[in-house]
């Protein structure tokens, strides 16, 4: 009893320390840019006291961006954490499994045949992303999916890196027909740029947060007892493959969601689950909170820092990800071979 009361305590200081810490980046962030402002101008402009030019900068182009790149980092991270417990593979992730990839190239055609600056194009881009993912999704896991032997998470694997190849291979033939404008677009998105950055793509991800989090976290317990292995959770009483079905549609709609207005980041949904882990173990209850709050602290910081780094210009927040990502998928790959 006292160890459970210990432990419950320590989870929420881990939940309070990664609440405090997006916080803190989020402030750093609102000073972060070409034009820079005081914390003092920062606090005046947000009770209604600044200029009309600092009203803009932090309104209208700063804020809107820092509120997506919290929303994205908490979807692709708990998205991740999903296809893991539902394969039982450690390197599942949205972005290696090619559901990203799906997103990405509806999102591409759709882009190439109308301006992406009208207004209800915006609002259909997450649906047009959920349609490329789910299909995307659809096909890889009919092509691992053996029926007496269930989903095997090695087949999950090389399948979707499989799938992922081929739909980047179809990507980069179709920017060949993109006039120069259209073409820096797809360039920028495919690095990882959060391009969505006003106040419509927050409402359009919005949505799709709020519904599908507490969603996933309501099937808390439901994946803790997949995790058991699916032999354990049929003699549990747990219908395993509409269970695996409704949680990887609830991932995949995470994922593309946040992908539409965040372009092809990875490794969020990769590196989040391990590191929340690490924090609070295994049950999902805590752990699923804990992901988001650490994807989000990712993605946020890493967009901090792509905007900083060089200015006037900026890195790509999947670059910046990237670079923290890379290596550490090819630890985690290293050790499970081992």
């Amino acid at each position: 009893m006292q160890i459970e009361h210990g432990k419950r305590r320590r989870n929420i200081l881990v939940l309070s320390v990664l609440g405090i810490l997006i916080a803190i980046v989020f402030l750093i962030s609102m000073n972060t840019g070409y034009i820079r402002l005081t914390p003092m101008e920062v606090l005046r402009t947000l009770f209604g006291q600044g200029t009309e030019k600092q009203s803009l900068i932090l309104f209208e182009f700063r804020l809107p961006r820092i509120v997506i790149s919290v929303l994205i980092g908490a979807g692709l991270a708990v998205s991740g954490c999903v296809m893991q417990g539902i394969s039982r593979n450690a390197l599942a992730d949205p972005g290696i499994l090619g559901i990203n990839a799906g997103a990405g190239l509806m999102v591409m055609l759709f882009i190439s045949f109308y301006p992406t600056t009208a207004a209800a194009p915006i609002y259909l881009l997450p649906v047009l992303a959920l349609v490329g993912a789910g299909l995307t999704a659809a096909l890889i896991f009919l092509l691992a999916y053996k029926r007496h032997q269930g989903l095997s998470p090695t087949r999950l694997l090389l399948t979707g890196i499989a799938v992922a190849a081929g739909i980047s291979a179809a990507m980069i033939v179709l920017t060949l027909r993109l006039n120069p404008e259209k073409y820096q677009f797809v360039a920028t998105w495919l690095a990882g740029s959060i391009w969505g950055t006003n106040w419509k793509f927050v409402l359009s991800l919005l949505p799709w947060i709020v519904v599908l989090l507490p969603f996933v976290c309501y099937k808390a317990q439901v994946m803790n007892v997949l995790n058991l292995g699916e032999n354990t959770a049929i003699g549990l009483g747990t219908r395993v493959s509409r269970e695996q079905l409704v949680l990887l549609s609830a991932a995949v709609g995470l994922a593309a969601s946040s992908v539409a207005v965040s372009g092809g980041i990875g490794f969020v949904g990769l590196i989040g689950p391990h590191l929340a882990r690490r924090l609070v173990g295994p049950k999902h209850q805590m752990l699923l909170p804990t992901v988001a709050l650490t994807g989000a602290l990712l993605v946020i910081t890493a967009d901090t820092i792509g905007r900083w780094i060089i200015q006037p210009s900026e890195v790509p927040t999947g670059i910046v990800v990237a670079v923290i990502g890379a290596p550490y998928f090819l630890y985690l790959l290293a050790k499970s071979r081992s």
